[in-house]
């Protein structure tokens, strides 16, 4: 089998990193027109303003754009894209979740080359790098600061998709965990297992290879570890860095082997009903993962060691069960919501999610069972019982 390995051309970590940043700016071409993209919470917390006297010291322009829209669309970006075609940004710094991230990395590509949108969905479109770009995650979750993916919502066909290019790869991935510390519970829960389900997708999916495999089991350890701890302790800084290490390895991991069913059926979830993607990948785990079990059941073996099955006294149940009684803990002890009806899903819903889901072959085709419609439905109607 043939595999391969990319990711973020510099990742630089540890507590207070940010504040290297003046150090970094080699890195991103010594630029002197920089487009911060953001969320308000960071200007509030005061890590904007962090990075901006940096920028001044070093007497580099900079401009701040702090209103990325949650879960972007792709008109969304266009509408950021219009807004800043005539200024002369010659590097982007990202700082934020996944859809600042995501953001950045299309707005990256779209300020030097301003590609239609029907032709950025297709595969291939993005052939050439964009601005130079930094990106620093703000949640430990989607990873996207490691990867070469961007994922948007598509309104009209009430689906989130992947948008797909080595190109997107920062120049730097920058890795503070003081950026994590004031998250909300309900976030820090919800990304944390964003990050655990990307890990356990790519060591069981069908391109998982010796690379992949080592950094999914490594991610598994860490966030398997720390994320209760961060989710009670919010202030704990070592455990919000185990799992922010955790969160980054799982993007690398995510990057060689590719996630699977659980994110097929996560996507409309987010597309129809407005789901956060840690909540949907949170609602169809176990799920997706019972219904893979007898494919899986050896590879899980090796999870269940790095989670701690020998440790916290695991050995009365079969390794497989018992990491799927773990995260069914997980999700009980974070209060993660289990079920689609506070979200406005009836029943009737079902035969729509159900086409949406199967429409994401890229990553169906990774899942290591085949799902047809029927499997699909099955699991859908699980998180949105008949009453």
């Amino acid at each position: 089998m043939d595999y391969r390995f990319q990711t973020a051309s510099s990742v630089v970590g540890g507590s207070h990193s940010i504040r290297r940043l003046n150090e970094l700016m080699a890195a991103l071409h010594s630029p002197s027109h920089v487009l911060i993209l953001t969320q308000p919470s960071m200007i509030r917390l005061g890590h904007i303003d962090t990075m901006t006297r940096q920028l001044d010291t070093m007497r580099i322009a900079w401009h701040v754009h702090d209103r990325v829209m949650r879960e972007p669309t792709l008109d969304s970006i266009y509408d950021i894209c219009d807004e800043y075609s005539g200024h002369s940004f010659d590097a982007l710094i990202g700082m934020g979740g996944g859809s600042v991230l995501d953001a950045t990395k299309l707005l990256a590509t779209l300020l030097v080359e301003r590609i239609p949108p029907a032709r950025l969905l297709q595969s291939g479109a993005v052939c050439r790098r964009g601005l130079p770009m930094a990106l620093i995650p703000t949640t430990s979750g989607t990873g996207s600061e490691v990867t070469p993916n961007a994922i948007v919502t598509l309104p009209e066909e009430e689906l989130k998709v992947g948008i797909i290019s080595p190109f997107f790869y920062p120049d730097i991935a920058i890795l503070d965990p003081v950026l994590t510390l004031d998250l909300p519970q309900s976030i820090t829960a919800a990304t944390g297992m964003d990050a655990f389900t990307h890990a356990l997708e790519s060591y069981i999916s069908n391109k998982a290879n010796p690379i992949s495999d080592m950094f999914a089991l490594e991610a598994i350890r860490l966030i398997s570890s720390s994320l209760l701890p961060a989710y009670h302790h919010a202030r704990s800084l070592e455990d919000r860095e185990r799992v922010l290490l955790g969160s980054a390895y799982a993007g690398m991991a995510l990057s060689a082997a590719g996630t699977a069913a659980v994110h097929a059926l996560a996507y409309p979830l987010g597309g129809s009903f407005n789901v956060p993607h840690g909540v949907a990948n949170s609602m169809l785990l176990t799920h997706v993962m019972n219904f893979n079990l007898d494919a899986i059941e050896d590879r899980l073996i090796p999870v269940a060691a790095a989670m701690g099955y020998h440790e916290r006294g695991g050995d009365t149940q079969s390794p497989a069960a018992w990491v799927l009684e773990q995260i069914t803990h997980w999700t009980k002890e974070m209060e993660i919501p289990q079920s689609l009806t506070p979200f406005g899903a009836k029943p009737a819903d079902l035969e729509r999610l159900t086409a949406a889901a199967a429409k994401v072959t890229r990553l169906l085709n990774n899942n290591p069972k085949p799902l047809h419609t029927s499997d699909i439905a099955a699991i859908y109607n699980k998180l949105m019982p008949l009453t």
